[in-house]
């Protein structure tokens, strides 16, 4: 959603159609019908699809058993991030997880043009930050006081609880951020680049803004700057 969004949501489509050319034909099956599916049912401003196996089995023209199979792969090759498993007759969402898409597909950039490239690798730059990196995955806090400087501590327990409600774009994405300031609710972070920025807001401040709230104790506005 928002100026651009356009542009973000073919390009990964771009990357999910170059990682499956250079698949099995299985994988690319797989993914055409995961492209189809994202072309048609996608919800970008949630940035999640919910969408029943029956209307998935007529969509691809296949059985609900094949549904599952497919959904499945999509899970286990980490196309997809379960964000609400389906239980007691609620349909499950899912989650492009666009850092598994930009990591595979990254070897065909240059071979699609030097303006897809130069976009692509504007997701995957890495922010100048004076935050040391930390790796949450394998740890629930720093090590030491010094792992994120005094002034960052809330921004680092931000991060902490991202590790669990959207673990899939921690490190591609909100750990190029940089905290800037917080003032009666109003967050402002930085971005390495307009683009990082535009893609944060348009597919993640659904994950970001109540890990914000959870951490600062009252509803907030999110600016981000470049």
């Amino acid at each position: 959603m928002g100026p651009g969004a356009g542009v973000v949501k073919y390009d990964v489509l771009t990357a999910l159609s170059l990682m499956a050319l250079r698949e099995t034909q299985t994988f690319q099956v797989t993914v055409l019908r995961l492209i189809a599916l994202i072309t048609a049912r996608y919800n970008w401003k949630l940035d999640q699809f919910t969408v029943p196996q029956p209307d998935m089995a007529r969509m691809w023209n296949v059985s609900e058993r094949t549904v599952k199979r497919e959904i499945k792969r999509m899970l286990t090759s980490e196309l997809l991030v379960c964000v609400r498993p389906g239980r007691r007759g609620r349909v499950a969402a899912y989650r492009l997880n666009y850092a598994k898409v930009t990591q595979n597909s990254q070897t065909a950039w240059a071979d699609v043009g030097a303006d897809y490239e130069a976009r692509m690798q504007a997701m995957v730059s890495e922010a100048p930050s004076k935050v040391v990196r930390v790796d949450f995955a394998g740890r629930t806090a720093p090590e030491t006081p010094e792992d994120i400087p005094v002034a960052q501590d809330l921004w680092g327990r931000v991060l902490q609880d991202l590790t669990a409600s959207d673990p899939a774009n921690l490190r591609n994405w909100y750990m190029k951020l940089k905290w800037v300031s917080e003032a009666d609710g109003h967050v402002v972070l930085s971005a390495p680049s307009p683009f990082v920025a535009q893609f944060v807001q348009t597919h993640l401040v659904r994950a970001l803004v109540p890990a914000l709230v959870n951490q600062i104790g009252q509803p907030v506005t999110l600016e981000i700057t470049c």
